[in-house]
């Protein structure tokens, strides 16, 4: 018997399998920002009062990483640029990271925004830059489980017991990489690698879903039907500001797709061919587990990641298995010291070999994609040499406790690993149905509907 299929709209992003076979709690995350909170474990830059950037600890509430650079850049009258920070968050939730700031120390201090607080504000000659962190700690709630009390308990102890087996869980990349709404992130960085940026901006920018609200699916309808960008601009809901970036420029520059998608923040721009990297990866952790592959030793033909000082996966270091090492890669990934990985497929991708190469191999032919593909002269910020991921998550600092119908969990991750991905293991749901539902009945007003989290 294989494993558990999802039977669901996840599996349009990957998610085609859970690891466990142990009935799902259900229930309904972030219904309430507070039912998210998450802090990061931060890797903190040496203080220098000598130095020209500023560190602080920045906690918000309901906000988007980007869009929040954004406010922050505008109240402390510097570019967006000028701001650096560690790894984006979960929007619907309370968060907390270190920030950096290229701007006078008083400035930062005096920071007023709307449910955002600045603290612990120091200076540092050492800016803050994407992965410079440790992990995170969260604490969820998952409210509205399908079961109660005793047996609502038991049911999530038996998940647990399966995932301790595992030493973790499937390092899936979680529905926040690809929109929770609007999942589509990965088709727009397909469409980017296929130099189709056309049809890019037009899967961004226009089709709409049920999901949003009524004028902003009204809008994005107009653009797919008529590619009236200058209309369609005056239609679009100012919330959906990374929507109105891409518009406006082809409303000033018709015809220029490649400049629309460069309008957007770098970082938005990596994300885009980042996510259909990440959708491949699911796929192919997906035919792992589908095909009873171990995911917590290796085979021959694997490639596993070394621990950096950390206790992290290196992901610049790759050791392929062979038979004459195997024994002894083993022993490594048994006592933590290393971890089995999946291709990031990029331009300076080696696929593994073996069983788990012709998983890989297979899922990246059928894409009709090849490594060059990866190269976007016209977007440089797009193009990706690829990389290696960890396919199992480790977790730590692991509780749970049952009130009624309500699971409160707490756990702390690495850097780069999803606890909605573990929450998905628990509860068993379509993450993508889920937040829908949730947003249809608690975020009306909420703001960027429809924008990647």
């Amino acid at each position: 018997m294989g494993p558990l299929e999802s039977d669901s709209s996840e599996r349009a992003i990957g998610l085609e399998v859970f690891y466990t076979d142990t009935p799902g709690s259900g229930g309904k995350v972030k219904k309430q920002c507070d039912d998210f909170l998450v802090e990061e474990i931060s890797r903190f830059p040496p203080r220098d009062d000598s130095g020209r950037f500023v560190i602080a600890k920045v906690t918000s509430e309901n906000w988007e990483t980007n869009r929040l650079i954004r406010v922050l850049s505008h109240a402390l009258g510097i570019s967006r640029y000028r701001i650096g920070f560690a790894g984006t968050k979960d929007k619907r939730a309370i968060t907390s990271q270190l920030m950096s700031f290229e701007a006078p120390l008083e400035s930062v201090q005096k920071i007023s925004v709307h449910q955002v607080t600045i603290a612990d504000a120091y200076r540092a000659k050492k800016n803050m830059t994407i992965g410079d962190l440790i992990g995170n700690r969260f604490r969820i709630r998952v409210r509205d489980c399908a079961m109660e009390g005793d047996k609502l308990s038991s049911t999530v102890a038996a998940t647990i017991a399966e995932l301790e087996v595992l030493r973790g869980f499937p390092n899936f990349f979680g529905v926040q990489r690809f929109g929770s709404l609007r999942p589509i992130t990965h088709i727009v960085g397909k469409h980017i690698i296929k130099g189709e940026f056309e049809k890019a901006v037009l899967a961004y920018a226009a089709n709409p879903v049920p999901a949003e609200n009524e004028e902003a699916r009204e809008a994005r309808r107009f653009i797919q039907e008529t590619h009236d960008f200058s209309e369609g601009l005056k239609m679009l809901p100012k919330p959906l500001m990374f929507e109105r970036i891409v518009v406006g420029h082809l409303a000033q520059k018709p015809g220029d797709f490649p400049g629309a998608i460069m309008a957007m923040p770098r970082n938005l721009q990596m994300m885009f061919v980042h996510a259909y990297q990440s959708y491949l990866f699911n796929r192919i952790l997906s035919e792992r587990i589908r095909c009873g592959m171990p995911l917590n030793e290796p085979l021959v033909g694997d490639v596993v990641l070394p621990v950096d000082k950390d206790g992290l996966p290196d992901h610049d270091k790759y050791i392929p298995v062979t038979k004459t090492n195997l024994d002894l890669v083993a022993t490594q990934v048994r006592n933590g010291r290393a971890y089995v990985s999946a291709v990031l497929f990029g331009s300076e991708s080696a696929l593994a070999k073996g069983e788990p190469g012709e998983i890989e191999g297979i899922i990246i032919a059928g894409e009709g994609i090849d490594r060059p593909d990866f190269v976007v002269p016209i977007i440089p910020e797009c193009s990706s040499t690829g990389s290696r991921r960890e396919i199992v998550a480790k977790y730590s600092e692991l509780s749970n406790s049952v009130k009624y119908r309500d699971l409160e969990i707490e756990l702390a991750l690495g850097k780069g690993c999803y606890a909605t991905t573990f929450l998905r293991e628990i509860m068993k749901v379509d993450a993508i149905e889920s937040d829908r539902a949730v947003y249809l009945e608690s975020f009306q007003d909420a703001e960027l509907p429809g924008s990647p989290d």
